[in-house]
């Protein structure tokens, strides 16, 4: 399988902290994922290229103007603020997205920025544009005739709306590569393996019927994202119908999480898709730092066998997974699974 990356550009975005229940902490987003990521790619045999420029045109299509806009000259822009921290974190937001826009780039991040797991550094749009174009150079692969490709893409994107970043995400990779696809294929399914609920995915394509979105996560009752990913999210208006959540117990091991993967392939094969996007968080593993599901390194290959067979040109999106010693084997695990289908 080709495995798409810009591993010098991506690996610049060094995020140094976030806060967990209110107290600051080491943020585990940090450039080592990708070389550990990549090591395993070469490991299990991949063939490595360099993603292509793909310019502002994929991001400009999921992404409002005014939000790209304000990822592009944000860290610039506070940089000017006396006093202000060393990263873009915000400290106020608005209780509804439509609130007026303010001129102060302290109102902006506030309003862009979810949480205070998104910090943006002096480098941090380089590797966001590349980790984008990572993205769109996979599904350009797949949309061209490819069986599938790998994007390895840092910072990861599911958790990015069109026009808001949250828990380590900016841009929407997997709705990038969805959005090339669409170009070929009238319908595409995007299936959101990680962790956490896909939120940003969910966001963009929840009122629309051409782009089928499942997430099988922690239940967000007691789980990051807390306000999605809840079962009874079935899209609106055009899309009503669209959106499958399968929220899991904390802890789930592999059973549970495939039985769920097996329904949602039930409806995801019901939407009759032309092509795929897997949204591949690696931090559904039982030894993650972040610790909320338990699926085995072997579960990850069950996983990838079963997506293959849907038999769908796929583009593979890397989202979550954080530094444990089995970070590594589960990407060999889960491209071995998909490959061998």
């Amino acid at each position: 399988m080709k495995v798409v990356c810009a591993a010098e550009r991506q690996r610049i975005h060094y995020p140094h902290s976030f806060l967990v229940n209110g107290a600051q902490q080491p943020n585990p987003e940090v450039p080592e994922r990708i070389d550990r990521l990549l090591d395993a790619a070469r490991v299990g045999g991949h063939e490595i290229r360099e993603a292509d420029d793909h310019g502002l045109a994929p991001i400009a299509a999921v992404h409002t103007p005014e939000y790209v806009h304000f990822l592009q000259h944000i860290y610039e822009r506070w940089a000017r603020i006396p006093g202000a921290s060393a990263e873009v974190i915000p400290n106020i937001h608005p209780d509804r997205r439509e609130a007026s826009y303010p001129l102060s780039a302290v109102g902006q991040a506030g309003y862009h920025m979810a949480d205070t797991a998104c910090p943006i550094g002096p480098d941090s749009w380089e590797a966001i544009y590349w980790s984008a174009s990572t993205a769109a150079t996979a599904a350009g692969l797949v949309r061209d005739g490819a069986s599938a490709a790998y994007a390895l893409c840092r910072p990861p994107g599911h958790h990015a709306f069109a026009d808001l970043a949250g828990g380590f995400c900016f841009v929407n990779n997997a709705a990038v590569a969805a959005g090339l696809l669409r170009d070929k294929h009238a319908r595409v399914a995007i299936i959101d393996v990680d962790l956490h609920h896909g939120n940003g995915t969910q966001g963009i394509f929840y009122r629309r019927g051409d782009v089928f979105t499942l997430s099988i996560h922690a239940d967000p009752a007691r789980f990051y994202p807390f306000f999605w990913g809840h079962a009874h999210e079935r899209g609106a208006g055009a899309g009503l119908g669209c959106n499958l959540n399968l929220p899991l117990p904390r802890g789930s091991a592999d059973a549970a999480f495939l039985e769920a993967l097996d329904h949602g392939l039930e409806r995801v094969a019901a939407f009759a898709p032309g092509a795929l996007v897997i949204a591949l968080g690696l931090d559904a593993f039982e030894g993650d730092p972040l610790g909320g599901l338990a699926v085995s390194t072997e579960g990850f290959g069950q996983i990838g066998r079963r997506l293959a067979r849907l038999g769908l040109p796929t583009a593979i999106v890397q989202e979550g997974g954080y530094l444990c010693a089995a970070l590594g084997d589960n990407l060999i695990a889960f491209l071995a699974g998909f490959e061998a289908g």
